[in-house]
């Protein structure tokens, strides 16, 4: 039998992977990206975060019996909007696309039946809702697709004090980073992240309406929110929180059972 205290897919031998896929483990996909974090956070935030609300995730789901493993983080999406800053790396749709569904391809030839895509960068969202609509039909498997900060965000918003929900190089993720990496955090620059922002579309015109817009047209120090208020018992906060929430939300038999194929049905 595989180790089912080892959730992280790059640790366990392949006889231990074959096992988890008899035993119709979940398999997540953490995907991320490397980006500015103004002038504070290192660009490996989005990737970090992701990693660690997934493998925190997967230990709350194999307490309660769900064999389950995660990827390494796809470390890189679609990050054009943090171009205009350095040490952003970005790939476009097609390049996005084609990574996305070759590893979920070879996931699927290793035996396993069920995927999950945790998002954990915002430039990402629209194009994995148009993958994994793309790619149930086509691989015949249900794939399931969230962004963590939205999948988990009556916890978040029960924790954070100055913002309604995750940002960007935020109350949230600084606090986060703090929690595991507090290395990385240049606390004395924090206070770099006050500079001029203009408003989102949304606050200009009313909700519904979308524009693409570069971070740097929208804040000078490439944040969004208030770093300010972040705290590393914060971050540990918001983990516990987030991953409960998607642990239940994963153990939830209907999420799995709910046919999606109505000519299978």
């Amino acid at each position: 039998m595989a180790d089912t205290t080892e959730v992280e897919w790059r640790r366990l031998r392949a006889d231990q992977l074959r096992d988890l896929a008899r035993r119709d483990a979940i398999v997540i996909l953490p995907v991320a990206a490397l980006e500015q974090h103004g002038p504070h956070l290192p660009v490996e935030v989005d990737s970090r975060l992701g990693e660690e609300v997934a493998s925190r995730t997967a230990r709350k789901v194999a307490a309660r019996g769900q064999a389950i493993v995660v990827l390494p983080v796809l470390w890189t999406g679609l990050s054009e909007h943090h171009m205009s800053f350095s040490g952003t790396v970005t790939l476009d749709f097609p390049v996005f696309s084609a990574m996305v569904e070759g590893v979920v391809r070879s996931v699927l030839r290793d035996g396993f039946k069920r995927v999950v895509l945790l998002n954990a960068h915002g430039g990402n969202e629209n194009a994995l809702r148009t993958i994994t609509d793309d790619l149930t039909p086509k691989l015949g498997v249900p794939i399931v697709q969230f962004t963590y900060w939205y999948a988990a965000a009556v916890a978040i918003a029960k924790i954070l004090e100055t913002q309604g929900g995750l940002q960007h190089a935020c109350e949230a993720e600084t606090s986060m980073m703090m929690a595991v990496r507090p290395e990385l955090v240049a606390e004395n620059r924090i206070p770099l992240a006050k500079v001029n922002m203009t408003p989102d579309i949304g606050d200009v015109v009313g909700g519904g309406v979308y524009r693409w817009r570069a971070i740097g047209a929208r804040s000078a120090s490439g944040v969004i929110g208030n770093p300010e208020a972040a705290s590393k018992e914060k971050g540990e906060r918001l983990f516990d929180a987030i991953s409960d929430a998607l642990a239940d939300k994963l153990c939830n038999a209907e999420l799995w059972n709910l046919p999606w194929d109505a000519e299978k049905i």
